[in-house]
C-alpha cells in the first residue's frame, strides 16, 4: 500500500463495479486492436497514433528503438488491474488507462507487453528501467517523488471497509473495537488501525483475496484498503459482501515515471486533460455498472 495522509471522512466519491471487459496482448478477442471496444462492441475507446514525436524522453526513445511499451501493472485487483488466469485476459480501469496511454504514443496491442510488479518494488523498477511506465493504484507521495515522477493524477479514491452483507454499516473504524479487521501485510490501512484504534484486532496476509476470503468464512469482521479495490472484491460476491461507510484517507492515482522524464509526464498529463471523454468512457466500461457518478480530476 501507499503512505496516505490521516483525514477522516474525506468527502470523496469513490469508484466502482467489476466489468468483465478489456484484453491481453494478442488476446484473440482483440488481436492487435488498438483500443479494444466500448463494451458495447461498436467503437474502440481510442486509436492508436500515428507519427509520434516527443523530443527529450529517454524512455520514449527506448520505447521506438525496441518497437513496443513494457508497462508495470496489478493483475489481482478486479475492476482495476485483473489477470484471468483462465482466458488470458487482462481486465480494468488501471489496465485499460495504461492501453491509452500506449496508444497515444503510438503503440498497438501487440506491442505491448504487460509486466505483473510488486508493490514494494515499483519505484526500483522504474528506476531500472525494467518498465516504461507504472499503472496499478500507485498513489503520489513525496517520498516516492524523491525517486520516481508521476503523472496525473487521473483517479481520485481512500481507505475504506468492506463488510458481509446482513452485518451492521459502520461509520467510523472505532465501530470495529473488539471486532478483526484484515488488510494486506504491512500496508497502510493496517498501519493506521495498529497505532490508532488499538482495540481493533488485526488480521494481515499477503493478498487481499485472503482477506475476503476470510470475510467470507466469518473469520474476520472486515477488510480495508482503498475503496476502489474493494468495491471490485464486492463486484465479485454480490450476494455475501458490500462496502459500508466513508472514506478514511485520500489516495490520488497517478502514473509512475523515471524521474527528469519532463517530456514523457507533460505528454500524459495533457492526454489526461484533453481526453475528457475517453477516461469517462473507460470509466463507464470497467467501472460504471455501480451507477456511482466519478469525476475525473484535475491534473497537478
Amino acid at each position: 500500500m501507499r503512505r496516505t495522509k490521516a483525514l477522516a471522512g474525506i468527502g470523496i466519491v469513490a469508484a466502482a463495479l467489476l466489468a468483465l471487459t478489456g484484453c491481453n496482448s494478442g488476446s484473440p478477442s482483440n488481436p492487435g486492436g488498438g483500443g479494444g471496444d466500448n463494451g458495447g462492441g461498436d467503437k474502440p475507446l481510442f486509436e492508436v497514433a500515428k507519427d509520434v514525436k516527443l523530443d527529450g524522453s529517454p524512455t520514449f526513445d527506448a520505447m521506438k528503438k525496441r518497437d513496443g511499451v513494457v508497462i508495470g501493472v496489478k493483475e489481482d485487483q478486479p475492476g482495476l488491474g485483473y489477470l484471468d488466469a483462465t482466458t488470458g485476459e487482462r481486465t480494468g480501469f488501471d489496465v485499460d488507462i495504461a492501453r491509452w496511454i500506449a496508444a497515444s504514443l503510438g503503440f498497438d496491442e501487440k506491442q505491448i507487453t504487460f509486466k505483473p510488479i510488486a508493490s514494494v518494488n515499483r519505484e526500483q523498477s522504474i528506476v531500472n528501467g525494467d518498465i516504461d511506465y507504472y499503472v496499478g493504484t500507485y498513489s503520489i507521495t513525496d517520498k516516492r517523488k524523491t525517486q520516481i515522477d508521476f503523472a496525473g493524477p487521473y483517479f481520485v479514491t481512500g481507505q475504506g471497509l468492506l463488510i458481509r452483507k446482513g452485518d451492521p454499516d459502520a461509520d467510523k473504524l472505532e465501530d470495529f473495537n473488539g471486532k478483526t479487521v484484515c488488510s494486506a501485510t504491512g500496508s497502510t490501512p493496517i498501519q493506521n488501525i495498529k497505532a490508532n484504534f488499538p482495540q481493533i484486532k488485526t488480521q494481515e496476509y499477503d493478498l487481499y483475496s485472503a482477506c475476503v476470503q476470510d470475510l467470507l468464512d466469518k473469520k474476520v469482521d472486515a477488510v480495508t484498503t482503498d475503496q476502489a479495490i474493494l468495491i471490485g472484491f464486492a463486484a465479485q460476491y454480490p450476494k455475501d459482501l458490500k462496502v459500508t461507510g466513508g472514506l478514511f484517507t485520500e489516495e490520488r492515482y497517478g502514473v509512475g515515471l523515471k524521474k527528469g522524464d519532463t517530456a514523457l509526464q507533460q505528454h500524459i498529463n495533457t492526454l489526461f486533460t484533453d481526453g475528457h471523454d475517453t477516461w469517462q468512457k473507460i470509466f463507464d466500461k470497467n467501472l460504471g455498472k455501480s451507477g456511482i457518478k466519478v469525476e475525473q480530476p484535475k491534473v497537478d
